[in-house]
């Protein structure tokens, strides 16, 4: 036997040693790795992923003394929960707040008054647990023949036919009754009971927690009716076109243009037009009215319109933005600053840029609507629109604020969104109390999504309104215990709404 050959055999051994180690190191490895998957798994709940939904059941009363099973939703998150409206319209049925139900799949028509009229399945638990496969979406819905806005899932039954499924405080503003839930599971109906909003308690609850920040007042009296970090300055997207939209009715009132003047869209509106920012479809040259502008810039929101009434008021952009930043100083809006005329992000021309907002606080955009209602009331014909025709354009838009379908005291004014804002809605609505019509108006900036903003311009809609008619909430301050605000603001405003409910009483 050769020596080559000896060290061939020694080599072919000493390979697969090799290999066998490096095959085990792998095997072990690619064990602990799975293992690893499997621990993760079983340590974090599937559910963290915020696109499911967790099947529930709620055992609801009534002051009537009916009883029943409502099957629910948990929509995305624990406890962000949906009922089902036909299994509370079987328990509401023999009641003075009995509704009606015809839902397709991608409609609901609620007639308030009407006798149900039961489709099966109705007030059972679910007949599994599986994750029903369902979308959260706005569905076309109508009450008593009118269409409204309510974010819905409808579901397909396993009996056939459909159900719905709506959030407690949504069908408590249609019905206007009292529902709570005193406990996890349990659904308390009063159908005796108008449904009240307590924005402390919501507070108190964090309930704003997801909100930047809240005004609701009164714009004839001035009176503030609540308030939450109303005084800290936050960007507000296109809420940003009620000054773009006062300073045009100034330029109006002083003769500057016209309403029916028409104007000719510049290369930059035509480029603004073109981007994923873009409304309307424009092109250079063409020929529009100032008032077809306003209408766009409050409607859909288009950031094009506004910069268009920027470069016909002021010659550019830049020279409008000064206008506005001097108005804001006039109005006293101390923690406003101006970058463009739509609030969309601004980037400075820097080497590195630097990203900038239009920013405002609550309080000041308070003040700015207070002013624009009161100096210019004409602006609520066009904001409570529900849609409107651009002739110059041949164009349908319709208007982004879905408060205006649900109540009609709601008229205008203006939504913004951009990433860093969040969702932020400007709500005014007139109130008549047999002397003199008030303008209310409620401020919300900040939400997490367009969702929660209707939502908490709603609840907030419905308390100015309640806040009007019966009066303010006083907080609940326990003198005996010391139980009194400790932050500087809110002491201030408890010294002031009791000694404005003193002077009330006297």
């Amino acid at each position: 036997m050769s020596f080559c050959f000896i060290i061939n055999v020694i080599n072919y051994h000493y390979t697969k040693i090799r290999m066998g180690i490096f095959m085990k190191v792998i095997l072990q490895r690619t064990g602990v790795f799975i293992l690893a998957i499997v621990l993760i798994c079983s340590t974090f709940p599937i559910g963290v992923d915020a696109a499911y939904e967790i099947p529930r059941v709620y055992q609801v009363q009534t002051d009537t003394g009916a009883v029943g099973t409502v099957k629910t939703l948990d929509y995305s998150y624990d406890y962000n929960t949906y009922f089902s409206l036909r299994d509370i319209a079987m328990v509401l049925k023999d009641t003075n707040k009995s509704f009606s139900l015809e839902i397709t799949k991608n409609s609901i028509a609620l007639n308030l008054g009407k006798t149900y009229v039961p489709v099966g399945g109705e007030n059972t638990p679910w007949e599994n647990s599986e994750n029903p496969d369902i979308s959260l979406r706005r569905n076309e819905f109508q009450v008593d023949g009118q269409k409204v806005f309510y974010y819905t899932m409808i579901l397909t039954l396993p009996s056939g036919g459909y159900d719905c499924f709506m959030m407690a405080a949504d069908l408590a503003m249609i019905l206007d009754m009292d529902i709570t839930v005193p406990s996890v599971g349990i659904l308390q109906i009063n159908t005796q009971t108008s449904f009240m909003i307590s924005p402390i308690d919501l507070e108190q609850t964090g309930y704003f927690y997801g909100v930047n920040g809240v005004l609701v007042g009164n714009v004839t009296t001035g009176e503030v009716y609540y308030q939450y970090q109303s005084d800290t300055s936050y960007p507000i997207a296109s809420t940003s076109k009620l000054m773009t939209c006062l300073l045009t009715m100034e330029a109006i009132a002083a003769g500057q243009i016209s309403l029916e003047q028409t104007v000719a869209v510049s290369d930059a509106v035509q480029k603004l037009s073109a981007s994923s920012d873009g409304v309307i479809p424009f092109e250079a040259g063409q020929q529009i009215t100032v008032h077809e502008l306003l209408i766009g810039a409050l409607l859909p929101s288009s950031n094009e319109c506004a910069l268009c009434l920027a470069e016909t008021i002021a010659g550019s952009e830049e020279a409008f933005v000064e206008l506005m930043n001097q108005k804001a100083s006039e109005l006293g809006l101390s923690q406003a600053v101006f970058f463009n005329s739509h609030g969309l992000p601004s980037f400075t021309e820097d080497s590195i840029p630097a990203k900038r907002q239009n920013r405002m606080s609550a309080k000041d955009m308070f003040r700015l609507v207070s002013y624009l209602l009161k100096v210019y009331p004409q602006v609520k014909d066009i904001t409570s629109m529900e849609t409107a025709t651009l002739q110059s354009l041949d164009l349908e838009v319709r208007n982004t604020n879905p408060l205006l379908r649900n109540m009609p005291q709601v008229t205008g004014l203006k939504t913004g969104t951009t990433n860093k804002s969040g969702a932020c809605l400007v709500t005014s609505l007139v109130v008549d109390n047999t002397a003199i019509k008030n303008d209310l108006v409620v401020v919300v900036l900040g939400t997490e999504d367009s969702i929660e903003r209707g939502r908490v311009s709603a609840l907030l809609v419905k308390y100015a309104l309640q806040a009007f008619y019966t009066g303010i909430e006083e907080p609940e301050v326990d003198a005996a215990s010391g139980n009194l605000p400790t932050h500087a603001e809110a002491a201030v405003d408890w010294i002031l709404q009791t000694a404005k409910m003193a002077q009330h009483t006297m």
